[in-house]
C-alpha cells in the first residue's frame, strides 16, 4: 500500500543539529556495555532504567522522518 501523506520536512538544525546529536551519543556509549558473544538473553522491562536521552536529541530524532513519523 503507498502512503500517500507527505513527510513533514524537518527543521533546519533544530536545538543544535547534527553533531550535537552524535556528541550526545559519543557521551551516552560508554553507560552501553556490549554483551559477551552469543550470550545475549531477554531482559524484562523493570531492569531497564537510568537511560537518559537529552531533549534536544529526542527532538532532532523526532523531526527526522526516519525515526519520528
Amino acid at each position: 500500500m503507498t502512503n500517500l501523506e507527505p513527510h513533514r520536512t524537518a527543521p533546519a538544525e533544530s536545538d543544535g543539529g547534527l553533531e550535537a546529536l552524535r556528541g550526545d551519543c559519543l557521551r551516552m556509549a560508554p553507560h552501553w556495555a556490549p554483551p559477551e558473544p552469543g550470550v545475549s538473553r531477554p531482559v524484562s522491562p523493570s531492569r531497564i532504567h537510568g537511560v537518559s536521552v537529552p531533549a534536544r536529541s529526542a527532538r532532532l530524532l523526532d523531526a527526522m522522518s526516519e525515526y519520528g513519523d
